[in-house]
């Protein structure tokens, strides 16, 4: 480690938003998103398999990442609100976020 300028450390937190959708556009939303609220998110393509069918779409995960740290809160603000963009450019119904402590859906349907 003494061969690095820098070592940084924080307490592990994420967010994961699951949504069903097409990747690309999943992707092109999270580009333009994280450009205009600085942030950096993983995105993973995925496959969602129900009963009845089955659909592709992403897990898109933000990190506490130390450089620049942030709060559990924070963390699930942002996810949360690129939670509702991505529901919104992917013409979804619903979506998912999921963080350590707990799970959260929120749906169009009844």
């Amino acid at each position: 480690m003494d061969q690095y300028k820098r070592y940084l450390s924080a307490t592990s937190s994420f967010a994961k938003i699951y949504i069903a959708g097409p990747i690309d556009a999943i992707k092109q939303t999270c580009r333009h998103w994280c450009k205009e609220n600085p942030s950096c998110v993983n995105v993973s393509e995925t496959s969602f398999i129900y009963c009845g069918g089955e659909e592709t779409g992403a897990i898109v995960e933000f990190l506490n990442y130390p450089k620049f740290y942030l709060d559990d809160k924070e963390i699930f603000a942002k996810a949360k609100a690129l939670g509702f963009k991505l529901k919104l450019e992917t013409a979804q119904d619903s979506f998912l976020i999921v963080t350590p402590e707990s799970t959260h859906w929120w749906s169009d349907r009844e």
